[in-house]
């Protein structure tokens, strides 16, 4: 099969697609003829070493994947070969053919397209656990959602709307808050606005804060929060980690919350697994619409990872082997 093979880690264009073996699905996992698979801001660190966690080279990455059933592993039931399924790997996702845990998959019902299935997962599972379980968002209370217009940000959007909140969108071109107008968002702002501040004290100010970018915003919006405020830092995009100045969070006793996804998969599944059943049953009713803004065949692989670290996508990147 073909696959993106990073033998070692380094920049994301010194990595290429290679033909390697098939893989066998061993006890318990399935083999999936890989349809789509969704590109990731981790991917573009893991692949130079810049993640918290960090493969053992040679590996494939990519973690978001929708496609069919090809081979089953041993014990595996309840899984039809052919069948359409949703799954998260840890790496091999970039790829003709992945493997995946036969547990943790989750069923694609017909029309809904593999390249929107792809950009399901991580995008809108970190959004629903940030703002339902981090940050327990309320109907009527406002949301702040910095880097609203990448493909976690949007999906943080339309979340929002739907749990009821009022969404304050931040973005950094005109191109980009006009998608987040087109997708719900209340109110649109420049982040770099120097009034921005100002603007959204006007409307009241944020109960919730979502942050996906860091750098100078993150401490803006600190100063957006109103009392009893709860701010998500979710990701780094900026390359800036913001410090965070403890006395602000004293006076009006603000909580900077932390939202690291993944981490749920070792830690509570419980927690992942029912958000994404609930999120699938949104998908289903129509109230989800995953934006992908660019398909990328598997040769070109490095191009979707490239738009993504360089933050030229809007949307969600999605290879499609």
């Amino acid at each position: 099969m073909r696959a993106l093979v990073c033998e070692t880690l380094g920049p994301i264009n010194s990595h290429s697609v290679k033909e390697i073996d098939d893989p066998t699905p061993g006890k318990g996992q399935v083999a999936l003829r890989v349809k789509a698979c969704g590109v990731n801001f981790a991917d573009t660190l893991i692949v130079q070493g810049l993640y918290q966690e960090k493969p053992e080279t040679p590996f494939v990455p990519g973690a978001e994947v929708a496609g069919e059933v090809l081979a089953l592993g041993e014990g595996v039931k309840g899984v039809e070969i052919g069948q359409r399924v949703i799954a998260l790997v840890s790496t091999g996702g970039f790829a003709e053919i992945a493997l995946a845990n036969a547990a943790t998959l989750i069923p694609l019902p017909e029309g809904i397209a593999f390249t929107d299935a792809a950009a399901f997962t991580i995008a809108y599972g970190t959004s629903h656990v940030a703002l339902e379980t981090r940050a327990q968002l309320k109907s009527g209370e406002t949301l702040m959602i910095n880097g609203a217009s990448g493909g976690v940000g949007l999906t943080a959007v339309e979340i929002g709307k739907q749990m009821g909140a009022t969404v304050i969108g931040l973005a950094s071109t005109e191109a980009k808050r006009e998608l987040v107008r087109s997708r719900g968002a209340d109110h649109v702002f420049d982040v770099a606005d120097p009034e921005l501040r100002d603007k959204v004290k006007a409307l009241g100010g944020a109960d919730v804060g979502y942050d996906v970018i860091g750098g100078d915003a993150f401490n803006t919006m600190l100063r957006c929060m109103k009392f009893e405020g709860r701010l998500l830092t979710v990701g780094y995009a900026s390359g800036d980690i913001p410090k965070v100045p403890a006395n602000l969070l004293l006076v009006k006793n603000i909580s900077v919350v932390g939202v690291y996804w993944g981490s749920y998969a070792r830690h509570n599944p419980g927690v992942m697994m029912g958000s994404l059943m609930k999120l699938m049953g949104w998908l289903k009713e129509g109230k989800l619409n995953p934006h992908v803004s660019d398909i990328v065949p598997l040769d070109q692989a490095t191009k979707g990872l490239e738009a993504l670290a360089t933050r030229k996508s809007v949307g969600k990147v999605v290879i499609q082997p």
